[in-house]
């Protein structure tokens, strides 16, 4: 089958991915498209309470996540967790332009520079330099997605803030978000904290409400290209 678009999702650490547009992977892929993510650190290393196998643990959850989802994790975690503010920028970008050569994506998805997270920030940074506009890009769309317990942590005095401008309608692919999200057992909270799965579920009825659906995600497209 030939492929209607390629996707890379470039995120900070494995989760990420599920917690900001898991229903709108299953989306993609049931469009057929083609969907590639890539992880920049472990997500683990930075945690005082980092134990033996920690890594491996959060690597099988991803594998297992992706399975679910039905993407494929390209090559990376090689940068310190919430660390990234200590390596150049240069170095990541590159990193990122590696993955990009690789698939040749049509759409990218990454983080809003409006999160808490300075692991976020950076990696959203480096992707529109990885993506800065060129004649001999192909790509058509760069979109930001929210993520719970660190985009509405920020505030737009410091940070910006997040302002969707795309809503996906997730009501029929959520069960398969839910299952997703079941892989990272260990990176969920108990409400009422945002990443919980009752304040997950309430940001996509929030984000339905808002455009007139049961439930969505929400993305803010950074820029768009028709051609």
């Amino acid at each position: 089958m030939n492929h209607k678009k390629v996707i890379l999702i470039v995120v900070s650490h494995s989760d990420d991915e599920t917690l900001g547009l898991g229903g709108s992977i299953v989306r993609h892929v049931e469009s057929g498209d083609k969907v590639f993510a890539i992880s920049m650190t472990d997500g683990v290393g930075s945690r005082d309470l980092n134990y033996n196998g920690a890594d491996v643990e959060r690597l099988n959850a991803a594998r297992e996540a992706a399975m679910e989802l039905n993407f494929e994790w390209l090559p990376g975690g090689d940068f310190p967790d919430n660390s990234m503010d200590k390596i150049s920028i240069l170095e990541i970008v590159k990193k990122i332009e590696v993955a990009k050569r690789l698939v040749n994506p049509n759409i990218i998805y990454t983080h809003s520079h409006a999160d808490l997270n300075i692991d976020h920030q950076i990696t959203c940074k480096a992707v529109l330099t990885a993506f800065r506009p060129q004649p001999s890009e192909i790509y058509e769309e760069i979109r930001a997605f929210e993520v719970p317990s660190s985009t509405d942590y920020g505030h737009r005095s410091t940070t910006g803030f997040f302002q969707p401008n795309l809503y996906v309608d997730i009501t029929r692919t959520w069960h398969k978000k839910l299952k997703a999200l079941n892989c990272y057992s260990q990176e969920m909270r108990e409400s009422p904290h945002a990443r919980s799965l009752e304040g997950l579920e309430n940001l996509a009825r929030l984000r339905g409400n808002q455009c007139g659906v049961k439930l969505a995600e929400s993305f803010e497209i950074i820029r768009k290209i028709e051609r």
